[in-house]
């Protein structure tokens, strides 16, 4: 396993998540990840309903380890995604849906391949809280 220290930038694209910011956040904060140390990158991509107050009162209180990047319209899932990448300086990254349709305790299941210096790419089961169905996450890595 490698002594180097590592630090996993968490990308959460958000969209109308009203309903499930709040908690996501708090599940990431939660997330046991021993020796890796959390970033937060929420990029909200125009939402309308109230997201962006919300997001904001999070950004007045924000830890340091949070940032948070407001789209003015709605450009789609992929440019939230790419915005996000720009805010990073995690060496490991996740892509977080707002909607808790992953749960955020499978990083460390997700990233110990990488962890253990293990092939570049690795599929591990996730499962999704909301449909309790199982589906697969790649991951890749480089070996930089």
């Amino acid at each position: 396993m490698s002594t180097t220290p590592h630090r996993l930038s968490v990308i959460i694209p958000v969209y109308n998540e009203r309903g499930t910011i709040e908690e996501i956040v708090r599940r990431v904060l939660a997330a046991p990840l021993d020796g890796v140390e959390k970033e937060i990158i929420l990029v909200d991509d125009g939402s309308t309903d109230g997201t962006r107050d919300i997001l904001r009162q999070m950004q007045a209180k924000q830890a340091a380890a949070m940032h948070i990047v407001f789209h003015e319209f709605n450009q789609g899932k992929g440019a939230a995604i790419r915005t996000g990448l720009h805010h990073i300086s995690g060496d490991l990254v996740v892509i977080q849906d707002a909607d808790l349709e992953y749960d955020p305790r499978e990083y460390g299941v997700l990233i110990q391949p990488i962890l253990e210096g293990r092939p570049t790419w690795s599929t591990v089961p996730a499962s999704s809280a909301r449909t309790g169905s199982s589906t697969f996450c790649t991951c890749w890595a480089t070996n930089s």
